[in-house]
């Protein structure tokens, strides 16, 4: 069941980090980062879609480890890498390196770095499920100042792309079709919303 959870070292609320919804997308990769004290090494590599938390995930995780987060890391100097790993071992301080794919599908010169990376622990972030869409749909309307009925949220997801840019693709269509018609999100701004992405009553 998709739930919001208070982890257990008091994750920050700041604006964007009010909430982490947690679901059986996520749940793993959470309990990990939870857990970073028993990782076999100080380096672990967090993967998912685009738009999935994992950047926000990163960011709290380092907020309130004192550790360190690399975001896009398969993008990053492999130098910087090898040194951000042999430090982190050295302090006893975890490294989260997030990219869009694990350190096995990347293209490493570095014979020191690949063997590093592929020696430390791999979590991913799946794609996300129906209960986990309604949520963070809620969640984006809501930082927007837009309440949906209950009724829009369950109208809208099953209609969506299933994945977390189609999740932020309804909230921009429906902030859009909400502010053109000046009214509150309601069935008939979803389906208007729902057109602008190519998607009818009959999908």
């Amino acid at each position: 069941m998709t739930h919001q959870i208070a982890l257990p070292f008091q994750w920050p609320a700041d604006d964007d980090e009010r909430d982490f919804i947690v679901g059986d997308a996520n749940r793993a990769a959470v309990k990990h980062l939870e857990h970073w004290s028993l990782w076999p090494v100080m380096t672990t590599v967090l993967t998912g879609p685009r738009k999935s938390g994992r950047s926000l995930l990163g960011r709290i995780f380092s907020a309130k480890t004192g550790g360190r987060f690399i975001d896009n890391a398969e993008e990053q100097d492999e130098t910087r890498l090898f040194h951000a790993w042999n430090e982190a071992s050295a302090d006893r301080r975890p490294l989260l390196l997030a990219a869009d794919l694990p350190p096995a599908r990347w293209r490493i010169r570095l014979p020191d770095l690949r063997s590093r990376l592929l020696a430390s622990p791999h979590v991913a972030i799946s794609d996300p499920d129906m209960e986990l869409m309604a949520g963070l749909v809620e969640k984006l309307l809501h930082a927007r100042s837009l309440a949906a009925p209950a009724e829009v949220i369950r109208y809208v997801v099953p209609r969506i792309e299933r994945s977390y840019v189609g999740v932020h693709r309804i909230v921009d269509a429906l902030d859009e079709a909400a502010l053109a018609r000046r009214r509150p999100v309601s069935l008939k701004v979803a389906r208007e919303a729902l057109a602008t992405l190519g998607v009818t009553e009959d999908t």
